[in-house]
């Protein structure tokens, strides 16, 4: 994009409303430090955040044409995202609009879309530790980070992972109750881009990590609209001259 980078950061907002932990962990909610270190990187014009309980659950028409990129947390209000929001995310995804899909967003209803799948997973949270191994190095989205990610405290997810196979496998995780998952994933989708990363939990600091946050900011960047032709479908004019029908 030739004037930067429009991104909209959405979280349900419900964790800090009825979890005096989370407050104090993240007073200016969940995803205020990924929208200050977003607001930092070259190539950014504009971050703007937004929650469900927001006019138009802060997913209107109007804020959708003008991101490039969405960001989504979420986890306990999956179900109170409007269908005709949902309807209007997949819409703009197919057109071109990249999502970065994060923690448990993966049971999002817009993932679930996107995916087609359950989207389901193993899971156990008892402030483990997880490494993040980078399993494609040449991959953008890698770019900058080192060989593995260390998080003292976090969730575990484990596969399977009722997802279908990733366009691309950036990152797998390792827990130190001995599972793996597939933690960085990439999707292709009409237009759009799908980014999911796992890494996020309400109650660790996870989104307050300097490594944590530059892999999000590469997922910004990498699931940006490309520029592309749009596609021309239905019945169209031949390119060349043709003989006329029999």
């Amino acid at each position: 994009m030739n004037n930067g980078l429009r991104v909209t950061v959405w979280n349900e907002g419900r964790h800090e409303q009825q979890d005096a932990a989370v407050r104090k962990l993240y007073p200016d909610g969940l995803t205020k430090p990924i929208a200050v270190h977003l607001g930092k990187q070259p190539g950014v014009a504009s971050v703007r955040q937004a929650a469900l309980d927001d006019p138009d659950q802060g997913l209107s028409d109007g804020v959708l044409a003008e991101t490039d990129v969405l960001i989504w947390w979420a986890h306990i209000a999956h179900d109170e995202v409007a269908d005709d929001r949902v309807d209007a995310i997949h819409a703009r995804i197919l057109e071109g609009m990249g999502i970065v899909v994060l923690h448990s967003g993966h049971f999002s209803k817009i993932f679930k879309r996107l995916m087609g799948t359950s989207c389901d997973l193993k899971w156990r949270e008892m402030g483990e530790k997880e490494r993040i191994w980078v399993v494609d190095a040449a991959h953008p989205i890698a770019a900058g980070v080192p060989e593995c990610i260390e998080l003292p405290h976090t969730e575990m997810y484990g596969e399977p992972f009722g997802i279908p196979q990733p366009d691309q496998l950036v990152f797998v995780s390792w827990f130190q109750g001995g599972e793996v998952f597939r933690s960085g994933c990439c999707w292709h989708r009409g237009l759009g881009k799908v980014f999911y990363f796992r890494p996020g939990h309400e109650t660790y600091p996870i989104y307050y990590n300097e490594q944590v946050l530059h892999v999000i900011a590469n997922g910004v960047h990498w699931a940006a609209p490309s520029g592309g032709p749009a596609h021309q479908q239905g019945n169209t004019e031949a390119w060349e001259p043709l003989p006329p029908p029999a």
